[in-house]
C-alpha cells in the first residue's frame, strides 16, 4: 500500500482481488488512500450523497466496460443474474428474503412508488411528521392535492427529546386518528403512516420498530423511510420488525455507487405494488387476453426502461469492500464513537451544545448547535451564503438546518474522518455563522 497522499490508481488499473489480499488502511485519514477525495476537502457530509471507495469504483468501471462491449448481451441476458446477486446480498444484510427485495434508484423513488400504488379513497389518511424528508413530505402533499384528496395528518417531532416521549406521543396520535370515527374508521378509511428510521434533519435515530408495532396493533399501514439505515443501523432485521414497506439507500452508508437503493415489500403486501414507476412492459393488465393474475413483484422491477445499471449492481462490491476493512460492527463502532467525540469537540469550539448529549438518538450522525441566533429565519439566501462560505472558502462541509428555534449542523462521521476534521469544521462554521449574522444586520439597516 502507498501513503495517504498517493491514492490508488483509478479506472480499471486497480486489481481489486490483489488489493483485498493486503491489509486495509487504518480508519481515519489513512483511509483517504482508498477514496477519490480532493486531498484538501474535509468531508463531514457523507450522509447526503454517499462516497464511492476506489475498489468499488474499479468494479463499477469493469461492469461499465462489459455493458458497453455488448449492451444487448448484458442487458438482455446477463443482467438478471447480476440483479439476483444484488438482491440476495442485500436481503441477507437486512433480514429479508431475496424475492421481497428489489434494487431501485433511490429512497425517494421507492417511497413515491409505494405511496402511488395505494388505491386512495376519500377519507383516507396519510401520516407524516414535521421531520419527514422534504421530497417525501411534498409527495404526501401532492397525493392530497389530487383526487380523491386523502387527508394529511402531521405528527410533530421537536428535538431534543427522548424515545420514550416520542412513543408516548406517537401512540396518542395514532389513537386519536383511529378513534375519530366512533371506532369504525378502519372499516371506512385507509391510514398509512410514513415513518423515518433515522431522520434526515436532525440526523437522529427514531424508535421506528416500536412505532411500526403501534401502527400494526391499530391497523395502520407503515411505510418506513430508512434512507440512512443500511450500512449505519446494525440490527435492522425486517423479518422481525415487520414493516409493511421499507426503503433504504445503498449509496449512502453502505458505500455503493449512487444512486442505488433497496425496496423491501414482504410477500403479504406485494399485491399492493401493481406497477413500478415507470410502468414496465412486463406489467400484467386485466385487459390483456393473456392476463395471468397478480403481478410478479420482482419481475416488474427487472426492466423499467433503459438506465445505467452499474449503480444498481454495485451493492455486492460495496459489501466486499466493507468486509475487507473490518465488517459492519467494526465500521459502525468507529463511526459512532467518532460522531460522539467529534460532536462534543465541535460544540466545545463553537461554544454551543450537542442536540443529544446522552447519545441515545445518535448513530453515526451528530447534531451540533451553530452560533447563529435562533430568531434568524431560514431563507434560501442564508442557505446559499452558508454553502458558499463552507465549500468555496473552506473546502469543508456538513449539512446545516434550522430546527425548533435553533440553527444546527449535522455531521456524518465516516471511516476516513478524525476529530481534527471537526476542528476544521468549527473554524469554517465560525466564519460562516458570523457572515450570516452580519448579512442579517445589513438587511435590517437597509430595511429601516
Amino acid at each position: 500500500m502507498t501513503g495517504t497522499k498517493a491514492k490508488l490508481q483509478v479506472a480499471g488499473a486497480l486489481d481489486v482481488a490483489e488489493l483485498y489480499k493486503k491489509e486495509p488502511p487504518s480508519f481515519g485519514h489513512a483511509m483517504h488512500e482508498v477514496f477519490g477525495f480532493d486531498p484538501a476537502y474535509v468531508n463531514l457530509n457523507h450522509g447526503s450523497y454517499g462516497s464511492l471507495p476506489l475498489p468499488v469504483k474499479a468494479v463499477c468501471d469493469d461492469l461499465a466496460a462489459q455493458i458497453e462491449a455488448n449492451p444487448d448481451k448484458f442487458i438482455r441476458v446477463l443482467n438478471l443474474a447480476h440483479q439476483t446477486e444484488q438482491r440476495e446480498c442485500v436481503a441477507k444484510l437486512i433480514g429479508a428474503e431475496a424475492d421481497e427485495c428489489v434494487i431501485i434508484n433511490n429512497a425517494s423513488h421507492g417511497i413515491g412508488t409505494v405511496l402511488r400504488n395505494f388505491e386512495w379513497h376519500e377519507g383516507d389518511i396519510i401520516i407524516g411528521t414535521t421531520t419527514t424528508y422534504g421530497a417525501v413530505s411534498q409527495a404526501i402533499k401532492y397525493l392530497s392535492d389530487i383526487p380523491p384528496h386523502p387527508t394529511v395528518s402531521t405528527f410533530t417531532l421537536l428535538f431534543p427529546t427522548t424515545h420514550t416521549t416520542i412513543l408516548e406521543h406517537w401512540r396518542d396520535h395514532i389513537r386519536s386518528i383511529t378513534n375519530s370515527a366512533n371506532g369504525d374508521i378502519l372499516q371506512k378509511r385507509k391510514i398509512v403512516a410514513v415513518i423515518d428510521s433515522i431522520a434526515s434533519n436532525p440526523g437522529v435515530r427514531l424508535p421506528w420498530k416500536e412505532m411500526v408495532a403501534i401502527c400494526k396493533d391499530a391497523g395502520v399501514w407503515t411505510v418506513v423511510d430508512a434512507a440512512h439505515s443500511i450500512g449505519q443501523e446494525l440490527d435492522i432485521n425486517l423479518s422481525e420488525a415487520k414493516p409493511d414497506f421499507w426503503v433504504s439507500n445503498c449509496h449512502k452508508w453502505l458505500l455503493a455507487k449512487r444512486g442505488c437503493a433497496v425496496l423491501y415489500v414482504p410477500k403479504r403486501n406485494q399485491h399492493i405494488i401493481k406497477s413500478p414507476i415507470p410502468t414496465p412492459v412486463t406489467y400484467n393488465s386485466p385487459q390483456d387476453d393473456d392476463y395471468e393474475g397478480p403481478q410478479d413483484f420482482v419481475k416488474m422491477f427487472e426492466w423499467t426502461g433503459t438506465i445505467d445499471y452499474v449503480p444498481q449492481l454495485s451493492a455486492s462490491a460495496a459489501l466486499d469492500f466493507r468486509q475487507w476493512i473490518g465488517g459492519e460492527y467494526k465500521i459502525n463502532e468507529y463511526c459512532h464513537n467518532l460522531a460522539v467525540a467529534g460532536g462534543r469537540r465541535l460544540a466545545e469550539l463553537l461554544g454551543t451544545s450537542v442536540l443529544d448529549p446522552e447519545g441515545d438518538l445518535t448513530l453515526n450522525m451528530v447534531n451540533v448547535e451553530l452560533p447563529i441566533p435562533g430568531e434568524i429565519e431560514y431563507t434560501d439566501e442564508i442557505n446559499i451564503l452558508l454553502q458558499h462560505t463552507l465549500l468555496l472558502e473552506w473546502n469543508a462541509y456538513a449539512a446545516h438546518f434550522r430546527h425548533n428555534g435553533k440553527w444546527w449542523t449535522r455531521c456524518s462521521a465516516q471511516i476516513w474522518n478524525e476529530v481534527s476534521d471537526f476542528e476544521v469544521l468549527a473554524n469554517a462554521f465560525k466564519d460562516a455563522s458570523a457572515k450570516v449574522v452580519e448579512h442579517v444586520k445589513k438587511q435590517s439597516v437597509n430595511q429601516a
